[in-house]
């Protein structure tokens, strides 16, 4: 499994020749950052006195970041494995018509597979950014630097995954799906930037950048 390399063995299997794992792995793998930074601000923040009113919160936060930091890192893997399935369906025999039917038919059900990962990628990075954007000012003043990391690598994951959601979108026949999908994919962005950048500014007038 992709996640249980080290990071540099990681590293090391995206710059090889092979296709994948890629951007969309990538993609995930950042929203899993922001998730693990964001549960980090929650966890430096529960039990201290001096947030105590936040603690209802930021536990619950905590929680949701938890939850998503799960599923992006199942994502990581998720994404090359449904690459691996169009690749798959690429190669089946294509020598009679049944058979380049099959194919086709193949080909068009690993795209939507293919569509589908990176879009729930970018459903979690947008649900990590509204938490990271409600959670902002709230916890550890001290931790406030890695609550903006988490913040950007939401929005890196999110926007990387709809890059991917994108490509693949365009091998897909079926027009309502891909209406379907590109509706879904435009409403996250626009709320994703939204959240991204009201957190941005915020953090960077706190931190006087």
């Amino acid at each position: 499994m992709l996640t249980k390399l080290t990071v540099e063995q990681f590293n090391n299997e995206v710059a090889s020749s092979s296709p994948a794992p890629g951007g969309g792995s990538v993609s995930a793998l950042a929203g899993a950052q922001a998730a693990a930074l964001l549960a980090m601000y929650c966890n430096l923040t529960i039990g201290k006195v001096k947030y105590g009113d936040a603690e209802d919160m930021m536990i619950k936060t905590l929680n949701e970041a938890e939850s998503c930091l799960l599923e992006l890192q199942k994502a990581v893997e998720e994404d090359t494995q449904a690459f691996a399935k169009v690749m798959a369906a690429f190669k089946l025999p294509k020598g009679s018509e049944g058979e380049k039917e099959i194919r086709t038919q193949s080909i068009q059900q690993a795209f939507k597979e293919a569509t589908m990962v990176p879009l729930n990628v970018c459903k979690s990075c947008l649900k990590l950014l509204g938490l990271v954007e409600t959670a902002a000012g709230k916890g550890n003043e001290s931790a406030i630097s890695d609550l903006g990391v988490a913040n950007l690598q939401a929005y890196a994951g999110l926007t990387g995954a709809a890059y991917n959601v994108l490509i693949n979108l365009g091998a897909v026949k079926d027009s309502e799906f891909v209406g379907n999908c590109s509706s879904q994919l435009a409403l996250v962005r626009k709320e994703g930037n939204e959240s991204y950048t009201k957190t941005l500014n915020y953090l960077e007038e706190q931190l006087k950048i």
